[in-house]
């Protein structure tokens, strides 16, 4: 994983991955694209003028009511240190990955501003 300072509790990454918390209105975008996150692959949410959402994941409406804003973070940045069997791959971390892509390897999905952006959105839905 690219290097972090923040503190981390068993369930959280507390502090933003840059400092400086995201934009909402760009997690929205990052999350309803059909070639950066790829959420709605998995996820359903708030996303009326989106066709063909999945539903292997939990709905996205209300993350940020079910969630404290660092335990967003830790599901996006790896949620695999929240739950061992998750199918959602680590938006963050880039390390002990099998079955990488080579011309991904090394690279995270998302930068340390996107996860922001995209932490900032799902809080906003309670």
């Amino acid at each position: 994983m690219p290097a972090m300072a923040q503190e981390r509790r068993d369930d959280a990454i507390e502090g933003s991955l840059t400092g400086a918390p995201g934009d909402a209105a760009r997690g929205r975008a990052i999350v309803g694209s059909r070639q950066i996150g790829l959420c709605l692959l998995c996820h359903n949410g708030p996303f009326p003028e989106e066709r063909f959402q999945g539903n292997l994941a939990p709905d996205l409406a209300g993350a940020g009511g079910r969630w404290a804003t660092g335990q967003l973070r830790l599901r996006i940045v790896d949620a695999a240190r929240a739950n061992p069997d998750t199918i959602m791959p680590p938006y963050y971390r880039t390390d002990g990955l099998a079955r990488v892509a080579r011309g991904f390897a090394g690279k995270p999905i998302l930068s340390a501003e996107q996860v922001e952006d995209v932490v900032a959105y799902l809080a906003t839905l309670r």
